[in-house]
């Protein structure tokens, strides 16, 4: 695991609505969070997150732990919280130095630091994953720098050569 996520307490700094009453509202903003974590995250780290959500008053039907375009999305058990659940996916974690933990909570963030995993606050992260998402952005927009001196003479040669003017 790469990234583990406090689900709700990352909605509430995110540019998501969240509606004050209504389940089904309440799904829309979940999945419009993770649909903005699936594309705004590294391809290569989308499969390595796990987002974890609080389910008091789940859906019927709902799992306890489901994928969403690559991202792991898990539920807190009826008798417990997502806060306990993420402390317990910390506790589990076989590397949890490369671990990141998301969450303005404090009793989550000690949990992580115990492990000597990243622990930041949810609007700190949420600010880094847009400035990436925008930069991953742009290159596609401008393509790959340029380089940035003049081309060692073989260069000069070898494009000649592609373009067909040796």
């Amino acid at each position: 695991m790469l990234y583990l996520i406090d689900g709700y307490n990352l909605l509430n700094v995110a540019s998501v609505p969240v509606p004050i009453r209504g389940r089904a509202n309440l799904e829309k903003a979940r999945l419009a969070l993770l649909n903005f974590l699936a594309v705004s995250l590294d391809p290569d780290e989308v499969p390595q997150t796990v987002v974890v959500f609080d389910a008091h008053d789940p859906p019927p039907g709902l799992p306890r732990e489901m994928r969403h375009k690559g991202l792991l999305v898990r539920f807190a058990a009826r008798d417990e919280d997502a806060d306990t659940l993420i402390e317990e996916l910390i506790r589990e974690d076989t590397s949890p130095r490369r671990l990141t933990v998301v969450s303005s909570d404090h009793r989550i963030q000690r949990a992580a630091k115990r492990r000597r995993a990243r622990a930041v606050d949810s609007d700190v992260w949420y600010a880094e994953v847009l400035r990436a998402r925008q930069q991953r952005r742009q290159v596609a927009v401008d393509g790959p720098e340029r380089p940035s001196g003049p081309l060692l003479e073989e260069e000069v040669r070898y494009w000649l050569r592609q373009f067909g003017e040796t």
